[in-house]
């Protein structure tokens, strides 16, 4: 036991992807700073999105932002008010037709935390007993592929361009007949990191043995902190795609930074607007997640960083100068503060 946690501790140090963000942004906090200093705001990001609360940089809420987007490109959603009884959930998901499984998900998330698929009414009634927050509930998006697309448009420009593509590898394990699914999960240390949460999430089905062939998605969205694996799709940015991004971004009024995670069935189709939904749209606090594909250095990742915080800041300049306010500095720490409690209800779910 232990030489298999000191295998995965060195896995961890060796790759920079799993460090604490808190250290992998060192140097864009300088970059950051210089920033806040010439637009005389720590909190100028709050004018990149002007629709979207504090830009999407923290406590935006997923429901409204989901109302901001035309209702045939994203899932079926309902927002859940902390301590709402089950019988009136049941009403809810029933009158919108949101049918199992489902997915439930904190509406002022945090890097995936507290997103769980509800197979059934005991699913979705023990997330509700144990929600201490708000939460939105929405249809499973039926395509098998998930990918991360960040868009740019400066406010005087009518066409927009895509600045990164991440594609994701969801958690799947395939059977051999033999092995049980937790032997399966070890034989892959991206996956070993995540046994401690699928011990709750699975118990005892983790002993069972998975047919020679058979595949099984362990997480059913693509979120890296719960074990997808990233990978740079930046080539495949097209002139067809951007239009079909573009179109579809230009209808969410008041949006100009921010990476929009979505859900396909091929990309051909996607290119043509075919097959797709936004699993999310995400503002000012966007990472361009293509840095964390496993092939690319840490060099990268700051260049990337860098890149993607210089249009953040030029974007929400440009709104400034037309009349969209920078965030108080107390009202920023007062939003700071909330976003602190709201970060440990969901980590602690």
């Amino acid at each position: 036991m232990t030489n298999r946690r000191s295998k995965l501790l060195f896995h961890k140090i060796t790759h920079w992807e799993y460090w604490p963000f808190q250290i992998v942004y060192i140097p864009i906090y300088f970059l950051w700073s210089y920033y806040s200093i010439k637009a005389k705001s720590i909190f100028f990001f709050n004018a990149a999105n002007p629709t979207i609360k504090n830009g999407g940089f923290m406590m935006e809420s997923k429901k409204e932002i989901y109302d901001l987007i035309p209702q045939q490109y994203y899932p079926k959603t309902e927002l859940i008010k902390e301590g709402t009884a089950l019988e009136e959930i049941l009403n809810l998901i029933e009158v919108a037709q949101i049918k199992y499984p489902l997915i439930a998900k904190p509406d002022i998330g945090l890097r995936g935390s507290a997103v769980k698929k509800i197979n059934s009414i005991t699913d979705l009634k023990e997330y509700a007993n144990k929600a201490n927050f708000d939460y939105v509930v929405q249809d499973l998006i039926p395509y098998e592929n998930e990918i991360g697309i960040f868009y740019v448009r400066y406010p005087h420009e009518k066409v927009g361009k895509i600045t990164g593509i991440v594609s994701k590898e969801f958690l799947i394990i395939t059977g051999n007949g033999f092995s049980t699914v937790e032997e399966l999960i070890k034989e892959n240390p991206r996956y070993e990191m995540q046994l401690k949460v699928l011990k709750q999430e699975y118990g005892k089905k983790l002993l069972d043995i998975l047919p020679k062939g058979e595949k099984l998605n362990l997480v059913p969205y693509g979120n890296h902190a719960r074990g997808a694996k990233f990978i740079d799709g930046s080539h495949w940015v097209t002139p067809k795609l951007t239009q079909t991004i573009n179109e579809m971004c230009l209808q969410i009024p008041g949006f100009y930074f921010g990476r929009l995670d979505v859900m396909y069935h091929t990309v051909e189709e996607l290119e043509q607007g075919l097959h797709f939904s936004v699993v999310e749209l995400n503002g000012a606090g966007s990472e361009p997640t293509h840095i964390y594909d496993p092939k690319h250095s840490l060099f990268f990742a700051w260049k990337e960083l860098a890149r993607h915080i210089t249009y953040m800041y030029e974007i929400s300049v440009a709104n400034h100068k037309n009349g969209v306010p920078y965030l108080l500095h107390k009202d920023g720490m007062k939003e700071y503060r909330m976003h602190l409690e709201q970060s440990n209800k969901i980590i602690n779910f």
